[in-house]
């Protein structure tokens, strides 16, 4: 136990203090463990869908791109610009603090995935599959086309000017901002740092959320669920309202993710919610580990910064060639052949979960034969009948 303690303490202590150190190679380095951070809200969010109910769900990209453009909506200029009335009621602009973003960022993911949800409950497998990508596809086409007759969401130009994250009422001696730069004496530290805190404190308290999920009777239904939807349904499960559930649940993290997204970029654009996007998260989620919190964590982390960090491997490479094949080729060439050879050599993840409900097996020797010797059924008797009787 105390080993356990002192691993989390300088685990913490790490993670606090990397982007402190990272920030000396440059900014950039922050921001990709920062998006970094995101990935793995998203994945961990997913591990509920996919991992623990057993529901393959390639459109979980919609409900990021809900969470992000109602907070992009919310914390721009747009709707004031295009509705006299929404400028006529708020003279000074609408600036969401974070605890009203996160909580209707939330809700509003879990609304769309109960509504992604309720037409597919009796499907599995392939055919849940391509609906859930058909929904994926259909909320970025609608948000590449909201803007005739009415303009909504800006279509393919997307929103920009959009208010970084904020604690507190605009304009109060109270307000901090997480777009402004902090100095302490003549250490300053910048936006994208205190991002990667925000972010951070974020994906703890989802990991908290989903241990705890995991560990409950609803975390067990949902695996009986996944192992056998027929068995649970038998042992008296509500596999419909379970199912639901894990729809909602895992939107709530897309949703989170979505608003965080687009206050730390500042734009929001259909472009950034395709379907390669989709197929990327499950892969985190796959390659990791499904079902297994630390394995989807390393997943989402690999596969977040492993193309940012080819971009310093590419072009080294694109040299050798004699710059015959295209850096950008390149990069997807490398991650695709590290893709698969994970899946060749750890077909169960990077870090899979324990598997449960095998048999031990008992190693061989005197022991193993005296314990199959005692674990031998008696022979079946035959009992004695009083006599006169027939058997």
């Amino acid at each position: 136990m105390k080993n356990k303690f002192v691993v989390f303490i300088l685990a913490a202590l790490a993670l606090l203090a990397l982007p402190l150190v990272a920030q000396h190679f440059g900014q950039g380095w922050v921001r990709i463990i920062a998006l970094a951070l995101l990935y793995v809200l998203l994945a961990l969010g997913l591990n509920i869908v996919v991992g623990y109910a057993g529901l393959l769900d390639l459109g979980f990209v919609a409900f990021y791109a809900v969470g992000a453009y109602m907070y992009a909506l919310l914390a721009s200029p747009h709707l004031a610009e295009n509705f006299q009335w929404i400028a006529d009621a708020l003279p000074n602009g609408l600036h969401t603090p974070i605890w009203v973003v996160i909580p209707l960022a939330a809700g509003l993911a879990a609304i769309a995935g109960v509504l992604l949800g309720t037409p597919v409950l009796k499907l599995r497998g392939d055919y849940l599959a391509i609906v859930t990508l058909g929904f994926g596809e259909i909320i970025r086409v609608f948000m590449n086309n909201l803007e005739h007759p009415v303009n909504i969401t800006n279509g393919p130009r997307g929103l920009d000017r959009i208010d970084p994250m904020s604690i507190g009422v605009h304009d109060s001696p109270f307000f901090f901002s997480f777009g402004r730069p902090i100095d302490i004496g003549e250490y300053r530290i910048s936006s994208v740092v205190l991002y990667y805190y925000l972010f951070l404190a974020l994906v703890v308290l989802s990991v908290i959320i989903c241990h705890r999920l995991e560990t409950s009777r609803i975390g067990r239904a949902w695996m009986a669920i996944r192992e056998d939807e027929i068995a649970a349904k038998a042992m008296g499960i509500n596999t419909r309202n379970m199912k639901l559930l894990a729809f909602a649940m895992g939107a709530t993290f897309g949703g989170v993710s979505g608003s965080m997204f687009a206050a730390f970029q500042g734009f929001v654009s259909p472009e950034s919610f395709s379907l390669m996007e989709s197929i990327m998260i499950v892969a985190m989620v796959v390659l990791g580990g499904m079902g297994h919190i630390p394995g989807v964590i390393l997943g989402a982390l690999m596969l977040a910064m492993l193309p940012e960090v080819l971009r310093y491997v590419a072009g080294d490479v694109q040299n050798l060639t004699g710059g015959r094949i295209d850096a950008a080729i390149l990069r997807q060439l490398l991650i695709a052949l590290a893709m698969i050879s994970i899946m060749l050599l750890r077909p169960r993840g990077l870090w899979p979960a324990r598997e449960h409900g095998k048999a031990v097996q008992v190693p061989e020797g005197p022991a193993h034969e005296r314990l199959r010797a005692d674990e031998q059924i008696p022979p079946e008797t035959t009992p004695v009948l009083p006599p006169g009787e027939k058997s």
